[in-house]
């Protein structure tokens, strides 16, 4: 039986604060769909469809799923006369459709994987194709960096009972950490929240360069050792004490020589710690501290919730801020990083530079 998936990650793995959903929720699924995971277990399986069609801005989850049937359509003995592997810049649709077309030797199917896609000139020839495979070979389709338009009579196509297709979406930067915590809880490795929190904000959404660092970090570290703060730091090169969270840290505290030495090293290193990105991570803070006033009494368990925290390691340091801020002083704060997060993106600055607006801001926002 072959099954249409009309499938982007975010159902899976989705976090929305606007409707109480936690980090991690899991969706149920129709039964006419498949989530990403359900795709790789039916492929480790064996079940395979005619034609996999995975497109999207992730890349990925396109790379697994197409690395899976890569690893487990075809014994490793029959993938030289029955494995191809072809480039969209290297190809036109009638070559392909030889491919496709032909049968296995001495085998239940072959594998045709079509790599880079979206650079085929003549990918929509092979709408027929599409709506009428060949039974016996499995079609992967990997169309990176952008989705394709399923109005047009080749998207039409990609609607058929024969075809898996798959959205793969970018995840939403607050969505990075628990993805991370979740790939290694795949793997059966343990990674503290804060750990998982220090790579998303270190190395954004790249989801290929973060599990690279997870396998090396696996690597690296002695057998059944956990993922920490400082494994991290020490692996991938982050600075103990230059870093986002460090600067958190020392505003909730207070500390104003500390804050300094950050916003120097900052101001050095604007290229590795622009401004803009660093006025996102405060606001997101300020914004949970603000949150966290509305809060005072409630139960710890209902403000990390609400908070969208993961554990009390967070909450000690959030409640610290409460602390040492008054609400009025962190709606001000929230006001000054909208200000400075416009002035950094040229509204109402002719002549600051990124490094005097973030001098200017730590300042104002100790003072």
């Amino acid at each position: 039986m072959f099954r249409l998936v009309d499938y982007s990650i975010e159902s899976y793995l989705t976090i929305e604060q606007s409707n109480n959903r936690p980090i991690g929720t899991i969706e149920s699924i129709p039964t006419n769909r498949m989530s990403f995971e359900t795709i790789l277990s039916d492929i480790k399986q064996k079940r395979f469809s005619p034609v996999y069609f995975l497109h999207g801005e992730e890349s990925f989850f396109i790379d697994q799923i197409a690395d899976a049937v890569e690893a487990y359509a075809l014994p490793e003995a029959e993938r030289g006369f029955n494995q191809t592997i072809l480039y969209g810049k290297d190809i036109e649709h009638l070559t392909l459709l030889d491919f496709l077309r032909r049968y296995p030797m001495m085998s239940e199917r072959q594998v045709v994987i079509l790599r880079e896609a979206q650079e085929m000139k003549s990918l929509t020839e092979l709408t027929s194709y599409l709506e009428n495979p060949m039974p016996s070979t499995v079609f992967v389709v990997c169309h990176k960096h952008k989705k394709v338009d399923t109005r047009t009579k080749f998207g039409k196509a990609l609607s058929g009972k024969n075809l898996v297709l798959f959205e793969s979406k970018k995840l939403y930067d607050n969505q990075i950490a628990d993805w991370i915590s979740g790939h290694c809880k795949s793997k059966k490795i343990s990674i503290e929240p804060a750990a998982a929190a220090l790579m998303a904000e270190y190395l954004g959404a790249d989801l290929s360069r973060i599990s690279n660092e997870i396998e090396k970090l696996t690597i690296n570290l002695p057998e059944g050792t956990g993922i920490s703060v400082a494994a991290v730091q020490e692996n991938i090169g982050i600075s103990k004490e230059y870093n986002v969270f460090e600067l958190q840290k020392a505003i909730a505290q207070r500390d104003i020589q500390k804050v300094a030495r950050i916003r120097d090293h900052f101001a050095a290193n604007i290229r590795k710690n622009p401004l803009i990105v660093t006025i996102s991570s405060l606001f997101t803070y300020f914004s949970k501290v603000y949150m966290l006033h509305g809060l005072k009494g409630q139960p710890d368990a209902d403000v990390l919730k609400a908070l969208d925290l993961r554990s009390d390691w967070f909450l000690k340091e959030y409640k610290l801020a409460a602390a040492n801020y008054s609400l009025a002083q962190v709606v001000q704060i929230i006001s000054l990083l909208r200000t400075y997060d416009l002035r950094a993106k040229g509204v109402e600055n002719d002549s600051a530079d990124e490094t005097e607006l973030m001098k200017e801001l730590f300042w104002k926002v100790m003072h």
